[in-house]
């Protein structure tokens, strides 16, 4: 079976537990900490894949490191590490966001800007976007992008809101182009 698919069905079934216990939320938060963890550190994986470590000392690290988390997002990465599955983690978690945010009405986009946005202006363009696309919220990540030279450009899935100078000035540029044509 693949990778994705076996991700989908896991993030399915912490929906479904999420969904029962009424805590969709806080598994939604807890497991972006979670994400962030594998991201930033890349030894992580490595060291819960290493056949020389036993699961007994790779769950009891685990509960050191996510000592403050909900039971059943530890249980989760346990169960993952006895069965070997720890790589799939982070895709499983992407799964999970997007169904929660499925159910909210929530969507997730990127905020590409020359500088670090602070909290204010992301809640503003938050709200006013996410109007423009019919949600009840948006969650936007932004990333900071000198190419850009100024302004903001929002991408939220195949839709890109480009009002940035540089897409300004390409937009110039082809319209010089096809009108000496």
């Amino acid at each position: 079976m693949s990778e994705a698919v076996v991700a989908k069905r896991y993030a399915d079934a912490l929906f479904q537990l999420g969904n029962e216990k009424a805590v969709l939320d806080s598994l939604l938060e807890e497991f972006r900490t979670v994400k962030k963890v594998f991201e930033t550190n890349a030894n992580f994986n490595t060291f819960l894949k290493h056949p020389r470590v036993h699961n007994e000392k790779k769950k009891q690290f685990l509960d050191e490191v996510f000592q403050g988390l909900s039971a059943d997002v530890v249980n989760t990465i346990k169960l993952l590490v006895e069965r070997q599955r720890s790589e799939i983690l982070p895709s499983i978690i992407d799964h999970f966001i997007q169904l929660v945010y499925d159910a909210k009405g929530i969507a997730a986009a990127t905020v590409y800007s020359v500088r670090e946005l602070d909290s204010a202006e992301l809640k503003e363009l938050e709200s006013a976007f996410a109007k423009r696309f019919n949600k009840n919220a948006l969650y936007l990540e932004n990333k900071v992008d000198p190419s850009i030279l100024g302004g903001i450009r929002i991408r939220l899935g195949n839709t890109i809101f480009d009002g940035s100078i540089s897409g300004k000035l390409k937009r110039i540029e082809r319209k010089i182009v096809t009108a000496n044509k």
